[in-house]
């Protein structure tokens, strides 16, 4: 079984058997998500060239763009050096990879110009999300 293949268990996995998963653009290395995976969902990602995570809200695994169409084509994964982060350089077909509708889950930046930082969003919501998840 390809969940117990050799290259799994050099990973660092933490105490709920997860690793957290970093989502870079391929071309532009815009960070588009951080999420989770399990032993399942990497073995997965490797065999569909796709992203799967797992989804600690729902307890269930979850295939980029099941629902919203955006799936996430992946080219490269590496291994951080202490052996426990990974990061997904993927194409992301589709152009949205939040939730929110916005390309990139970190839209939100901090303005430290005024006396009391706030945070702003900086990036435009391109698709309304009830068009996108019924």
């Amino acid at each position: 079984m390809i969940t117990k293949a050799k290259w799994l268990s050099r990973i660092n996995w933490n105490e709920q058997e997860l690793i957290p998963v970093i989502a870079q653009e391929v071309g532009t290395n815009d960070v588009l998500m951080v999420a989770w995976m399990n032993r399942e969902a990497l073995a997965r990602t490797v065999e569909l060239g796709q992203a799967v995570y797992w989804s600690r809200s729902r307890k269930k695994l979850w295939h980029k763009g099941e629902e919203s169409g955006h799936f996430q084509r992946v080219h490269e994964i590496r291994l951080d050096c202490d052996e426990d982060v990974l990061l997904l350089k993927v194409e992301q077909l589709g152009d949205l990879a939040c939730h929110t509708g916005r390309h990139s889950c970190f839209f939100q930046k901090l303005d430290t110009t005024s006396e009391q930082p706030e945070w702003s969003e900086v990036d435009p919501v391109l698709k309304n999300p009830d068009d996108i998840y019924k």
